[in-house]
């Protein structure tokens, strides 16, 4: 073993150079004393680490410790796909109930002290309960259920504690199921015999909380069973893993979730995926598509989603705690201070995460957050906050491809701008370019109101002469004087670049992404950015614009302890009308809105969002739409009257997208 290896009087057996090649498995545990030891001692030609979970928990550099060269890297999802690996059929299941209020909230406590990957003081009455028949048979009626692969069961089950192993294991064995717990406690030679039994069929499941997280692999295993809350995806990923090796007569591991009311089930999704966004969008996707990965499938049953749901409520992904440590890993990976790009190019954190997490309002603020020695004067950081704030997004590229060619030229002319964006595939009319020159030297922006021109410099970012585009010779002055600003001015372009490619570039919206109020207002080229209360539920561009734009924004589900005289419920009559109620005091066939909805003059975006808790401030573009003559209703609930009209979209919504709605 390595211990053994590291001591002085092994070591000294061994002339330093005797080597040429030394291969390091579990290399991930290359920071303890007992590596370094042999890795210092030994002087190979070539040193070479393997592992699966590179990530550490604290400051030591598995990459450094390789002059960060990464020869090969393939994740879990990867190889999955080119069929390195078992496929996995996972489901998630919601776990037993318990029909006593106390008993059940006795056991998700219990679940989610534990979930933090720490030892604690065990409950006894927890483990009772856990161990309970009532529970044991709905778990081995949901394991017969589901199966496995092969002509024999080899059953691997991870629970919370040694306690609760054990006692799951005799509660196992006597439902006729034999069952064996296994722990860290147990001495190394028993271990290796109970696995050989179990490998022979002695057992049907082995029963155990971490000492198969990495380093063992039974390949004949072909049932996995959670009964405990994630502690991490990592450590997620590590137990799943120990049922992807192939294996004769193993076409798939049948893999079992049983998902309780614990914190840290939001974590299940991301895990599955290897989505490492910190986006909820995302991880709601995952939820609601039940994505293939190569041959593997996911699914989930309704009563084990909704509970994953509402943990995704209620935590907050984009908190600097979990955003610190993605930061540090890749910062462990790269060996320096990682840009925005580094994220994009590791499918690592959406870098609109970074620039808005936790009230920052650029990198350069997320990086002072995490501690880095970086400085920018107020006005460089004030255009820093406007590319961040409002550009990295990448909702409407022309601003990106306009800055990212001041960069190397003095001036920009406007037909050769033209003509790159029309080679670019981008929308490009006289709306859109005063909307694009107006962002860019801030005349969009108040004089007072948050966000203000002050806020981000005072001076437009972009000038307009007759010479063409023209870049702020104050941040051009920056570019050429400070390596830190140009560095993350230039990331910053890349980044909402790279972003963009989710959108259409020759429309105003894409449908099915989302988009806030004041995304909207933009987009629509509206000379003014609006406050958001002032849009609402709807908003339409004045006469002064030259526009006939029109935004609607709708809350599919309302919010518990909504305003009364707002409490009414729109909604979808199929994918393709959706019945939308005015604002109460437009609940008249001659207020001015109705008449403009009702003019067919505007071009109506309808933008809706499934919840105020799920969505915040942010809305899924569904199309143009036109209102449907002759259906506004007037009704009269005897306290007030509502205006309910039909909008018929242009094209039918995706299914996808309906389903995200009705679903």
């Amino acid at each position: 073993t390595i211990q053994t290896l590291s001591q002085d009087e092994h070591l000294k057996e061994f002339d330093p150079n005797a080597f040429d090649y030394i291969l390091i498995d579990e290399v991930h545990h290359a920071g303890a004393k007992s590596y370094q030891r042999v890795m210092d001692y030994f002087k190979p030609a070539f040193f070479l680490g393997m592992t699966a979970t590179p990530e550490r928990n604290d400051d030591f550099s598995i990459f450094k410790l390789f002059d960060y060269q990464v020869a090969y890297e393939i994740r879990l999802q990867e190889a999955l796909e080119n069929d390195l690996l078992a496929p996995f059929h996972y489901v998630g299941i919601s776990d037993y109930e318990f029909p006593k209020d106390d008993d059940q909230l006795t056991v998700d406590q219990y679940q989610d002290r534990f979930s933090d990957g720490h030892h604690h003081q065990e409950d006894q009455r927890a483990v009772e309960l856990l161990s309970s028949s009532d529970r044991v048979a709905y778990i081995l009626q949901q394991t017969n259920y589901y199966g496995f692969a092969g002509e024999k069961l080899h059953g691997l089950v991870f629970c919370s504690s040694v306690s609760e192993a054990e006692e799951l294991a005799k509660e196992f064995s006597r439902q006729g199921v034999s069952a064996k717990a296994l722990s860290g406690h147990d001495p190394v030679t028993i271990r290796q015999r109970v696995v050989m039994d179990f490998e022979q069929g002695k057992y049907n499941y082995l029963i155990t909380v971490d000492i198969f997280n990495e380093g063992i692999d039974i390949p004949c295993v072909n049932q996995v069973v959670f009964l405990r809350s994630t502690q991490s995806a990592i450590v997620y990923v590590q137990q799943l893993g120990r049922g992807l090796r192939k294996y004769p007569g193993k076409e798939y591991v049948e893999v079992l979730d049983f998902i309780g009311n614990y914190k840290n089930s939001y974590m299940i999704p991301i895990a599955l995926t290897g989505d490492d966004s910190y986006s909820k969008d995302q991880a709601r996707e995952t939820l609601d598509m039940e994505p293939t990965i190569g041959l593997s499938t996911i699914a989930f049953e309704e009563v084990a989603r909704e509970r994953i749901y509402a943990t995704l409520k209620k935590t907050q992904l984009d908190r600097l705690a979990n955003l610190r440590s993605r930061y540090l890993a890749l910062k462990s990976q790269v060996g320096r201070i990682p840009k925005l790009m580094d994220f994009w190019r590791a499918h690592s954190v959406d870098p609109q995460v970074l620039v808005t997490a936790s009230k920052v309002k650029s990198y350069y603020q997320f990086l002072q957050k995490m501690g880095e020695d970086v400085h920018l004067t107020d006005y460089q950081e004030r255009v820093q906050n406007f590319l961040a704030t409002e550009l990295v997004n990448g909702k409407r590229c022309q601003e990106l491809l306009l800055l990212r060619e001041l960069l190397t030229k003095e001036e920009v002319t406007p037909v050769a701008f033209a003509e790159l964006l029309q080679k670019e595939g981008c929308l490009w009319d006289s709306p859109t370019q005063r909307s694009v020159e107006m962002v860019l030297d801030l005349s969009f922006y108040a004089k007072k109101a948050y966000p203000s021109q002050v806020d981000y410099g005072g001076q437009p970012i972009v000038t307009t002469t007759l010479l063409g585009y023209q870049l702020n010779p104050q941040i051009r002055q920056s570019l050429k004087e400070s390596a830190l600003f140009r560095n993350l001015w230039e990331d910053a372009i890349e980044a909402g670049l790279a972003r963009s490619q989710r959108y259409r570039p020759d429309q105003m919206m894409t449908v099915g992404e989302k988009y806030t109020r004041k995304d909207a207002v933009r987009l629509i080229n509206n000379p003014l950015n609006v406050n958001a209360q002032i849009v609402s539920g709807y908003y339409f561009t004045n006469e002064e614009s030259g526009l006939k734009e029109a935004i609607v924004f709708i809350t599919y589900e309302k919010s518990e302890g909504i305003r009364e005289e707002i409490n009414y419920q729109n909604g979808f009559l199929n994918d393709r009308v959706v019945r939308y109620f005015m604002k109460q005091g437009d609940a008249k066939l001659s207020s001015k809105n109705f008449l403009r909805f009702k003019s067919g003059e505007y071009r109506l975006h309808l933008f809706m969002q499934k919840s105020a808790a799920d969505d915040h401030l942010e809305y899924y573009y569904l199309g143009t739409c036109q209102y449907l003559d002759g259906s506004a209703e007037l009704t009269n609930d005897g306290k007030r009257p509502h205006l309910g009209i039909l909008l018929q979209l242009d094209q039918p919504l995706p299914y996808h997208l309906y389903h995200t709605f009705i679903d």
